[in-house]
């Protein structure tokens, strides 16, 4: 099947079938619905783990995926610019 653009959409099902989402698993430090908490430690334990090993390090890799998985987008952006300017209000 071929879209309107020519791109064969029937690969790019294909492509989508061979991705896997997940989310960050289950922390007992957040036992509630809200995550907000969750999403800034999370945030938060990624740049200490790069700060400590290095950005050539994949040992954080894991942290990355799970603070992507429950931050918002804007929330991340925000605390990047934060970060760059000196402000960011947690403890990195």
């Amino acid at each position: 099947m071929i879209n309107l653009l020519g791109i064969v959409v029937r690969e790019n099902e294909e492509l989508l079938n061979d991705i896997e989402l997940k989310t960050a698993p289950a922390d007992f430090r957040f036992p509630t619905t809200n995550q907000t908490r969750h999403c800034f430690t999370r945030y938060i334990e990624f740049h200490r783990c790069l700060a400590a090993k290095g950005e050539e390090s994949n040992e954080c890799e894991r942290f990355a995926k799970y603070y992507r998985s429950l931050c918002p987008g804007d929330w991340i952006e925000k605390w990047n610019e934060q970060r760059e300017n000196g402000t960011f209000p947690g403890p990195l």
